[in-house]
């Protein structure tokens, strides 16, 4: 069984339950686990392969909980720059339809290519529209070639416009081949075990572009197969008007109706959540996939992510489509996060200076949110922290760059704080995915001028 030594990291932050965080610090790996961690002296002296981390801040694998890779596709698109989420939808949805199972392969090692140089050890991505034959298969076989752990979710879209759904009817899908597809997708590659790479999750796409028949069945199929459910859920105020008026519901309630809550759901966005529903989340067990930077370049508002913590809701980080963020860096997310809600508490009206000054989201907690709390988004109990016997997964930023210089008083919250950079290591299972700073799996070269290419064919129509 091969083994690795990752030593004399200047803080090794392990985000257990203790948060140590340990000065010459290190882990000793063996067949992709963490076998020990603590002070480099405490460790063995050599393995099959030691990393000397001197100079380098070390971190568990940051965890991605919602993205749609295809949309690195459709980056900075002009129709589509100053368009709320509804208007964006509509100037996207024909370029998405001119998609190929080639374009899938290439966005999506393009998406995750980004995410591991940001220290992304693990994503989500949710994958809803099935163009031109391609398929979820299509994203799963280029994503272990990336060797990123990987949450598949088969996404669907069933109601088009001529139903009173907001997609076209180009772009929907049989719900009976969405369901059969969906139970293929689960018997031939979700992997329930500790360690897994690939694990299938079930994702109608949203209140407004799927049937309440879809969404029943869905959860159905899930639950008798023990995958986890994933959809956007009240992200903008114009998905709340459509909800009542089209089902006399608000948005989590629709979701109650539809036995869409529980410990294996999880919701992306929830930025117009009431603290009723709020408590609703806490109480089911629902997760929340927080996605700062589309929330702002979309203006679909502040979502109150420290009113959920505070009331037991599991909060994880994503980056969300490269066409709403524009960017797959989730290391860049933190630190979004951190100040989006420092903007919603200084808005709160409370002066930060007075005796009721409003909390205030910490640099630790937003890392925490990425690691910890993604990976319970997830239901992932063997990743989002090193301890002794899980996943051997985690990144390494070298503290010498002048992004940092001035801010090592504190490396971890400088991590933050200061400008995102891209991590010199990060390591899945113990093998290094990118190295020095460099992609070790693909030939990024290529893959980059293959993706403009493809980019340049959608968006010209050509």
């Amino acid at each position: 069984m091969p083994t690795l030594l990752a030593r004399h990291a200047t803080i090794l932050v392990t985000m257990d339950g203790q948060r140590q965080e340990i000065p010459d610090g290190g882990l000793f790996i063996r067949d992709g686990f963490i076998e020990q961690v603590g002070p480099t002296a405490t460790l063995p002296d050599s393995a099959d392969e030691t990393l000397d981390l001197s100079g380098h801040v070390v971190l568990p694998g940051l965890i991605n909980t919602h993205h749609h890779f295809y949309q690195t596709l459709t980056r900075a698109v002009p129709e589509a720059q100053e368009a709320n989420l509804f208007n964006w939808l509509k100037t996207l949805y024909p370029i998405w339809a001119r998609m190929t199972p080639d374009d899938i392969r290439i966005s999506t090692q393009t998406a995750l290519a980004e995410l591991a140089l940001s220290g992304c050890t693990a994503a989500s991505d949710h994958l809803y529209i099935f163009p031109n034959g391609a398929r979820l298969v299509d994203e799963i076989l280029a994503g272990l070639e990336v060797g990123i752990r990987l949450h598949a979710s088969r996404g669907s879209m069933s109601l088009g416009e001529s139903k009173g759904g907001l997609p076209p009817d180009s772009v929907v899908e049989d719900e009976d081949q969405i369901l059969r597809d969906s139970q293929r997708l689960i018997e031939t590659y979700h992997d329930p075990n500790p360690g897994a790479m690939v694990r299938i999750v079930l994702a109608p796409c949203s209140p407004f572009s799927v049937t309440a028949n879809l969404m029943r069945q869905s959860a159905s199929l899930a639950r008798e197969y023990g995958v986890f459910l994933h959809t956007h859920l009240a992200e903008t105020q114009d998905e709340e008007v459509f909800c009542i008026e089209k089902f006399g519901f608000r948005p989590v309630a629709y979701m109650e109706i539809l036995n869409w809550v529980g410990e294996d759901v999880w919701f992306a966005h929830s930025v117009h959540v009431n603290d009723e529903e709020i408590a609703t989340y806490a109480q089911t067990g629902c997760g929340v996939a927080h996605c700062p930077t589309s929330n702002m370049r979309l203006a679909s508002g502040i979502p109150p992510v420290l009113k959920m913590l505070r009331a037991g809701v599991k909060v994880g980080l994503g980056v969300d489509g490269s066409a709403s963020n524009d960017g797959s860096h989730l290391l860049a997310e933190v630190r979004q996060a951190m100040l989006l809600a420092r903007v919603r508490a200084g808005i709160s009206g409370a002066s930060l200076s007075s005796d009721s000054a409003p909390e205030l989201m910490t640099a630790r907690k937003a890392l925490e949110i990425a690691t910890r709390g993604s990976a319970a988004v997830l239901g992932r109990e063997d990743i989002g922290s090193l301890e002794a016997g899980k996943c051997a997964d985690f990144f390494a930023v070298n503290l010498n760059k002048l992004t940092f210089a001035g801010g090592l008083h504190d490396p971890v919250a400088a991590l933050v704080f200061c400008a995102p950079v891209q991590a010199d290591y990060t390591v899945v299972a113990g093998k290094c995915v990118v190295r020095d700073g460099r992609l070790t799996t693909i030939d990024l070269p290529g893959l980059v001028e293959a993706h403009n290419r493809a980019s340049s064919r959608l968006v010209s129509g050509m």
